[in-house]
C-alpha cells in the first residue's frame, strides 16, 4: 500500500524523491522519510516523520540535505503505530532499507537473532534490515539471498549498503517494484506513475530477483547468482493525464476523461462490428465452454464485476458468482477446469485478488484478468490479460477505471454470445451500436454537471444518505454509495428497494435524503412504488429517471435529474458519471481532499 522510490544518478536525489513521493500520496500513507547515501562510504543519512510528504519537504529544507542516490518511502501503518520512529527508513548496521508488505514470521526472526531490546521500531520492517545486517559481509548478493530466505510474508525491499555508496538493490516477493534507466541514472518504485516523468520504458522485478541500480544502468540477478533477462515494457497512456491538467482535483479530471478513456478501451477490440480478443489470446472456445463464471475483485472492482454478474446471466444464461476476493479462500470456493475465473483489479496488485486468482489456478480454472496496469502482478498470473485503458488514476476514489472495467465487461458478454451462437448479426450489431453510443451518452452527462452540483447540495449537510434501486440499478448504487462514503464521510447505504420493508425503513426519517435510480423498463412499477413507501415516512427523495419517462407528479420529488436514453442495460453508465459528480462535488463543497480521503489507499498490497 505504501509508496516506494529509489534513485541514483547525477542530479540532486532529494528533490527528484520528494516529488515522487507527492505522486505517491494516493497510495495512502501515514509517514514519509528519504535516506541519502554517503558518496565517500559512510552512514546514509536518514530524515523521516509522520505526517504528509510537504512537512518531510520541509524537514529536509532545514537540514539542507543533499546527494545523488537515495531511497524513499511513505508508510502505511500496519506493525507499530504511527511515529516518527516507525517511519521509513530504517537504518542498522551498515544497511538502510525501505520496505512494502508485512513480514509475517517476524517475532520469530526477533529470537532467532537475539534483537530484543537492540531495534528502535516497532516495525517488522527493522526487523528485515537487522537480519540483512547479520547476514552481510560485504557480498551484499549474498546477504539478500540469505535474507530472502528467512522471510515469510509479502515484501517490497529497497537496500543501500554503507560500504556501496551509488548503488540501491531491491528485491520483492508479491509487493510490486518497477524499475527504469533515466538520462543520467536509474529510478525505481512501487508504482509507474513515479517513473513516467522519467522515461516510458520500464519492467517489473521479477518476484524473488535482485536488482541493483546504479549511474551505469541496472543489473538483475536470480537467487542462484545468475544474470536474469529484463523484460521491458512501454507505458502507452498519454503522459499529459499524470497531472490535473487545471482541475482542482485528479477525480474531477479523471471523471471528466471518461468519454475519451472508454473510446480508447473500446475501439481497438471492434472488428468488422464485433468485440475481437484475437490480441489478448483469447479463444471463443474458453468462452463457449466454460459452464459457470466465478468473479474476484474488491471494492470497486467487484462493483463492476456485480454489473457483468447480470448481463451475461441475463444475456448467455449461465452461473456468475461475484465473491469478494479477500473472502473467496475461506469460504471453500468450488472452482474447477470447467470454471472461468475473472480477476478484476485497477492496480494489477490488489493482494486478496491476486491470491484468490492464483488459487483458482491450482484448482485448473481458466482465467482473465482485468487490469489497468501492463505488467502488474495480476496481468502476469493470469492465463489472459484485458487491459483497460484508463491511463494512470490518481484519486484514491476509482472513476475512470469502473466505467473502462464495464466496458470490458460489455464487450465480453457480447464475444461470449457470438461464441456461443446465441446472438443473430442484427442483435450483435444493435448491442455493439449502442456500447458505441456510451461515450457521447456520457459526454451530455458531463455538460449539466453543474446542473448535478445542485442536486450534491441538497445532501451536503446529511448525516445519512439511502440510495435504492432494483436489478442493475442496484449494482450501480452500490458503487455510487461507496463513492460518496469513500469522499465525503457521510454515511451511505445502497439497498435493493424491495428490502426496504424487511427492515431497513425503519431508519428513513424526514432527515434522511434518498435517491433512487430507475432505469430498468420491466421494474419501473415496482421501483416507483418503493419510492412512494420512503416518501411517505417523510424523506426527500433525488430521482434518477430515464429522460424519455412520463412522471405523474414531480412536485413531490426532491430533484429530479433527466438520463439520456440508452437501452436497458446500458443505462449503468450515464447513471453512474451522475453518481460520481454528485459525490465529488459533496467532498468539494465540504472543504475535503478530494484525492487522498482519511484512512484509505488506492492500492491494497497488505492482507
Amino acid at each position: 500500500m505504501c509508496g516506494i522510490i529509489g534513485y541514483t544518478g547525477t542530479k540532486e536525489a532529494s528533490g527528484i524523491m520528494l516529488d515522487a513521493l507527492e505522486l505517491l500520496e494516493y497510495r495512502g500513507y501515514d509517514s514519509a522519510g528519504i535516506a541519502l547515501s554517503d558518496e565517500n562510504g559512510g552512514p546514509a543519512r536518514i530524515i523521516k516523520r509522520a505526517g504528509r510528504v510537504k512537512d518531510l519537504r520541509l524537514l529536509c529544507e532545514e537540514k539542507n540535505v543533499s546527494g545523488h542516490c537515495g531511497i524513499g518511502h511513505t508508510r502505511w501503518a500496519t506493525h507499530g503505530g504511527v511515529s516518527d520512529e516507525n517511519a521509513h527508513p530504517h537504518g542498522y548496521g551498515k544497511i538502510t532499507i525501505i520496505h512494502n508488505g508485512i513480514i509475517e514470521n517476524y517475532r520469530q526472526l526477533i529470537e532467532k537473532y537475539e534483537l530484543d531490546g537492540k531495534l528502535k521500531s516497532q516495525t517488522d520492517s527493522e526487523v528485515v534490515a537487522a537480519v540483512l545486517s547479520h547476514f552481510y559481509q560485504g557480498d551484499p548478493y549474498s546477504a539478500i539471498r540469505k535474507t530472502v530466505l528467512k522471510l515469510k510474508g509479502t515484501f517490497a525491499l529497497a537496500i543501500m549498503f554503507e560500504d556501496i555508496p551509488g548503488k540501491i538493490y531491491a528485491v520483492r516477493n508479491v509487493s510490486p517494484i518497477v524499475a527504469a534507466n533515466t538520462e543520467d541514472g536509474a529510478i525505481l518504485s512501487s508504482d509507474v506513475a513515479a517513473i513516467v516523468p522519467f522515461t516510458t520504458q520500464y519492467f517489473v522485478v521479477p518476484e524473488l530477483n535482485v536488482v541493483c541500480l546504479s549511474r551505469e544502468g541496472i543489473e538483475m540477478y536470480d537467487l542462484s547468482g545468475d544474470k536474469a533477462r529484463i523484460d521491458w515494457l512501454t507505458v502507452d497512456w498519454d503522459i499529459s493525464r499524470s497531472d490535473k491538467g487545471g482541475y482542482p482535483f485528479y477525480m474531477e479530471k479523471e471523471i471528466m476523461e471518461q468519454p475519451d478513456v472508454i473510446n480508447d478501451t473500446v475501439l481497438p477490440r471492434i472488428k468488422d462490428g464485433k468485440p475481437d480478443f484475437t490480441a489478448e489470446g483469447i479463444k471463443d472456445e474458453m468462452l463457449a465452454s466454460c459452464e459457470r463464471i466465478c468473479v474476484i475483485a474488491c471494492g470497486t472492482a467487484m462493483h463492476a464485476g456485480l454489473v457483468g454478474k447480470s448481463l451475461i446471466q441475463s444475456m448467455i444464461g449461465i452461473h456468475v458468482d461475484v465473491v469478494m476476493a479477500s473472502e473467496f479462500m475461506y469460504n471453500d470456493p468450488v472452482v474447477n477446469d470447467k470454471t472461468l475465473v475473472i480477476a478484476i483489479s485497477q492496480s494489477g496488485e490488489t493482494i486478496d485478488t491476486l491470491e484468490a486468482l492464483k488459487f483458482a489456478r491450482k484448482c485448473g480454472s481458466p482465467s482473465i484478468s482485468i487490469v489497468n496496469v501492463k505488467g502488474a502482478s495480476i496481468a502476469r498470473a493470469s492465463e489472459h490479460v484485458i487491459y483497460t485503458c484508463a491511463g494512470p488514476e490518481i484519486a484514491v476514489a476509482s472513476t475512470k477505471a469502473y466505467t473502462t472495467q464495464l466496458a470490458v465487461l460489455y464487450l465480453l458478454t457480447a464475444r461470449m454470445a457470438i461464441a456461443r451462437g446465441l446472438w443473430s448479426e442484427d442483435q450483435t450489431k444493435k448491442y455493439m451500436d449502442e456500447l458505441l453510443r456510451v461515450p457521447d451518452v456520457m459526454k451530455e452527462v458531463l455538460s449539466q454537471k453543474e446542473e448535478i452540483h445542485h442536486i450534491a447540495d441538497t445532501i451536503l449537510n446529511a448525516k445519512d444518505v439511502f440510495m435504492i434501486g432494483r436489478g442493475l440499478d442496484y449494482s450501480i448504487l452500490l458503487e455510487g454509495s461507496l463513492k460518496l462514503k469513500e469522499v465525503s464521510y457521510i454515511h451511505s447505504e445502497a439497498y435493493a428497494s424491495g428490502e426496504l420493508k424487511h427492515g431497513t425503513i425503519a431508519l428513513i426519517t424526514s432527515e434522511t435524503p434518498v435517491i433512487a435510480v430507475v432505469t430498468q423498463d420491466k421494474l419501473k412499477s415496482k421501483e416507483l412504488s418503493n419510492i412512494k413507501e420512503v416518501q411517505s415516512r417523510g424523506a426527500k427523495v433525488i430521482l434518477l429517471i430515464k429522460g424519455d419517462e412520463v412522471l405523474e407528479q414531480e412536485k413531490i420529488w426532491s430533484r429530479i435529474f433527466r438520463l439520456p436514453v440508452m437501452e436497458d442495460e446500458f443505462m449503468v453508465m450515464p447513471a453512474s458519471v451522475v453518481l460520481q459528480l454528485i459525490a465529488y462535488y459533496v467532498s468539494l463543497d465540504k472543504g475535503l481532499d478530494v484525492d487522498k480521503p482519511r484512512n484509505l489507499a488506492k492500492v491494497v498490497t497488505v492482507e
